[in-house]
């Protein structure tokens, strides 16, 4: 009995040491399927983490992209806005300053309701009548050329080669903005005793007299002051109609004949007039200048008014003032150079003479 007791005790413990075993090797197994599963979610996490990481770190790269797209386009529109506006306000105080003249003129003029007595058809007409008495001097004359139904002043050269030359066109010092409409230069506009237009309507009536023929003369000045000039002699424009078309006939001076220039495409002759707002440069949809394509001639040229043709060599009416050896004068001539260089220009003037009369004097 006592061994049989013994014997059933030693079967209980090892079977409670077989059952702490089992539970043992059972808890170590649970651990690791835990550890397991743990690992395994937390590389699912962090590959969540580096997947938002990721995104979050595009979207800010793409919206930072964005935003400095957007305050670049902002600045080039307030940049386009100020230029225009400057523009704007530059034009405003040209015109302010032309009426504010025209009122001084008015009240100190105590007869400006007289009668107006022209003094003739044109400068060369006057030259040649008042001349024969005592020399004309230069100075602003009341002219209406033959046909003209109205009268206007014209600022009139008789000292240079001659005399008789009726002036179209002259720059000094950029004082008068020659950025204009195609109205203003259809009518004219400046000071005939500074800087001006006379106009295409007033140069028209005075080419265009019957039996008449005029010569163009272009008087440039340098920077270093010499001095050059081109001469056309069956100088024309047509009429409104056909946008004032330019001709020119045989070149002879100094100054090399920039007008028809080095290349066909480039020539000015029988060329329209264009202004900004009125386009006839045959730059459709655009062509090419100095290795930059242009849409139109006159807002490469700072808005000035020429007879463009694929932009040409010449243009007297860019926008200009003293450049004091800064590179800024708008007037070319592009023939006319110096050691390869085109010529800074400083000062030039376009003036009219008869060289055929209507009869014989």
């Amino acid at each position: 009995m006592v061994g049989t007791a013994a014997a059933g005790e030693t079967l209980k413990n090892v079977t409670s040491s077989v059952k702490t075993k089992s539970k043992s090797t059972s808890l170590e197994s649970r651990e690791q399927q835990c550890s397991q599963v743990c690992r395994e979610m937390s590389l699912v996490m962090r590959e969540k983490k580096l997947n938002m990481c990721r995104n979050l770190q595009n979207s800010l790269i793409t919206y930072a992209r964005s935003t400095k797209k957007m305050l670049r386009n902002m600045m080039e529109e307030h940049q386009k806005s100020l230029e225009y506006l400057s523009s704007q306000v530059s034009e405003l105080t040209n015109k302010v300053l032309l009426l504010n003249a025209e009122v001084m003129k008015k009240h100190t003029d105590p007869f400006n309701h007289r009668p107006i007595q022209t003094h003739g058809f044109d400068c060369s007409d006057i030259k040649d009548n008042l001349g024969t008495l005592s020399k004309a001097p230069s100075g602003v004359y009341i002219i209406q050329p033959e046909g003209a139904k109205v009268s206007f002043e014209a600022f009139c050269d008789m000292d240079y080669r001659g005399g008789g030359w009726t002036v179209i066109q002259r720059r000094i010092d950029g004082t008068i903005d020659f950025r204009r409409t195609w109205l203003e230069y259809t009518e004219g506009f400046g000071e005939l005793t500074g800087e001006f237009w006379l106009g295409l309507q007033k140069t028209f009536c005075i080419l265009n007299q019957k039996n008449t023929s005029f010569m163009l003369n272009i008087a440039l000045e340098a920077e270093d002051g010499s001095l050059a000039h081109a001469n056309y002699d069956n100088f024309w424009i047509e009429d409104e109609k056909t946008a004032f078309i330019m001709h020119v006939g045989q070149y002879f001076g100094t100054a090399g004949d920039a007008i028809r220039g080095f290349r066909k495409e480039n020539s000015q002759n029988a060329m329209p007039f264009s202004t900004f707002d009125m386009d006839n440069d045959k730059c459709y949809p655009s062509c090419f200048f100095r290795g930059n394509r242009v849409s139109s001639c006159s807002q490469y040229h700072n808005r000035s008014g020429w007879w463009f043709s694929h932009c040409g060599l010449a243009n007297l009416n860019g926008y200009h003032r003293v450049t004091r050896g800064v590179d800024v004068s708008g007037i070319h001539w592009g023939t006319w150079r110096e050691n390869n260089s085109a010529v800074k220009i400083k000062s030039a003037s376009m003036k009219i003479r008869r060289t055929q009369y209507p009869f014989l004097k």
